[in-house]
């Protein structure tokens, strides 16, 4: 018999780990019409994919993948246009936002993190010990900065996090805006562009040549649809990435993916045509939602909507789900009780969340 009881072993975990919860997508269910990740609906050109299977039968299995990319991050340092040693890849950006845990939030760090803001920033600063500084968004859901500004000024923090166009309200943060928290800010100032592809406002790393505190994070899971192969990647002055190089973990992005990233890196025409399909699309869901009686539209500008009903979204998400038509409950986020999330998808897809919302709502 161990002389060990569960409690007792779960007691060796880090307090900061305990209050945690696992990062899981809620209201799950096996459906037809999969509009709750904010996915591509494209898949890979059959085409491509029988290009993909001469390099697969290439890749030695039985060996190692580069303990850090080369080739993918050259690629994409040639793609940003950014000297060499200035990318990190890694295994999705989910796993580089632990990396900048590791690299710059200690024991009782105050992190800025704008609010309502994907989920998992927050737990990552609570995991590694920080505290979280919750600015609250407008009325209108728009990102405050002058708010910003001013926790970036009482905290000086050694990360403030920004997110455009943001998950989960889909809006961007005008480039002038950013601009005036990066130049306050003393510390590193991160900028999620997972949506990049589809803001309006453009990229804001042009301004990491003037500003050395500008780390831009993004992700190949969205505009590229590569979400079930996982890639992301950091930008930053090689200094910057020469240090986070050290809290690394090696072998994180496997010989496929990378073989799959550098294929799409080569069509980037098949990936900017796609985007403006995506745009078409959700535009036109947009216009449909907004003429709807009872049914409050979010402006956008990525591939998803934000809408809410007189209904419970609880109740709402359920009977989509019966009609196969599976979208995202954002009750989670304080800021955004009552409403619903829906990716644009393709346009017979788009039809059916239609067709299933007006049966719902009648």
């Amino acid at each position: 018999m161990s002389k060990h009881t569960p409690e007792q072993l779960l007691a060796l975990f880090r307090p900061a780990v305990r209050a945690q919860k696992p990062y899981l997508v809620p209201g799950a269910r096996p459906v037809s019409v999969k509009l709750n990740q904010n996915e591509s609906p494209f898949d890979l050109p059959p085409a491509l994919k029988r290009e993909l299977l001469e390099a697969f039968f290439q890749i030695d299995f039985n060996r190692y993948p580069s303990e850090h990319p080369v080739r993918i991050t050259q690629a994409i340092e040639s793609q940003c246009g950014v000297e060499a040693g200035s990318v990190l890849v890694g295994n999705g950006s989910n796993e580089l936002t632990y990396t900048l845990g590791m690299c710059f939030v200690g024991q009782g760090d105050a992190v800025i993190t704008p609010t309502p803001m994907f989920s998992l920033y927050e737990s990552m600063v609570r995991l590694h010990g920080g505290t979280p500084i919750r600015v609250e968004c407008t009325p209108t859901y728009q990102v405050d900065t002058d708010a910003i500004i001013d926790a970036v000024e009482h905290h000086q923090p050694p990360l403030t996090i920004l997110t455009t166009p943001s998950n989960p309200t889909g809006l961007a943060i005008p480039k002038k805006d950013i601009e005036r928290i990066v130049r306050a800010a003393e510390g590193f100032v991160v900028i999620d562009e997972a949506y990049n592809e589809f803001n309006p406002e453009g990229s804001a790393l042009d301004l990491q040549m003037k500003y050395p505190n500008v780390i831009i994070l993004r992700t190949l899971s969205k505009a590229f649809g590569l979400a079930g192969l996982r890639l992301g990647y950091l930008v930053a002055r090689p200094e910057i990435i020469a240090e986070m190089m050290k809290s690394r973990l090696p072998f994180m992005v496997d010989r496929l993916a990378e073989q799959v990233g550098l294929l799409l890196l080569r069509h980037e025409d098949l990936v900017r045509d796609r985007v403006e399909q995506i745009k078409v699309y959700t535009e036109a869901l947009h216009r449909e939602l907004s003429a709807m009686d009872g049914v409050e539209v979010l402006p956008t500008n990525t591939n998803f909507i934000l809408f809410r009903t007189g209904q419970e979204a609880a109740d709402l998400l359920d009977k989509l789900a019966d009609n196969d038509v599976l979208v995202r409950n954002m009750g989670g986020y304080e800021q955004l009780q009552g409403f619903l999330r829906v990716t644009s998808g393709t346009p017979s897809e788009n039809k059916a969340f239609l067709d299933a919302l007006t049966s719902a709502l009648g």
